[in-house]
């Protein structure tokens, strides 16, 4: 009995990962750190990601671990998207950019706390 090679899978092509500006309107939990009187707040965060969805699934993970109660997630698209759109993008948002691209990481931007009828 002779060994027959085994059919070779075909390579999967790697996509390229991509930062995606995101908006994750998060609501209060204990221990979540906002001021007091805050009823949530608005965190603008730069993602990484071979799709958008794969950007929000992390972002929503890592926001989690932090104690944060994720309630919506608002995506923007990419770099280029966002100049499509006709966004100006300045260079420190770029740097931030291209960090989250170089760690493959999510970048907290800003964070904005709600108060009252702000949500």
């Amino acid at each position: 009995m002779t060994d027959t090679p085994k059919p070779e899978k075909p390579a999967k092509e790697k996509r390229p990962q991509q930062v995606y500006t995101l908006l994750v309107q998060v609501g209060r939990k204990k221990g979540d750190g906002l001021p007091k009187g805050a009823t949530g707040a608005g965190i603008l965060c730069f993602a990484s990601g071979v799709d958008e969805a794969e950007a929000v699934r992390e972002t929503v993970a890592i926001l989690k671990e932090a104690d944060l109660a994720p309630l919506d997630v608002t995506g923007y698209g990419t770099l280029a998207d966002r100049e499509k759109q006709g966004d100006e993008i300045d260079p420190e948002e770029r740097a931030l950019m291209q960090r989250a691209l170089d760690e493959n990481s999510v970048i907290v931007v800003q964070m904005s706390p709600f108060f009252g009828d702000d949500a």
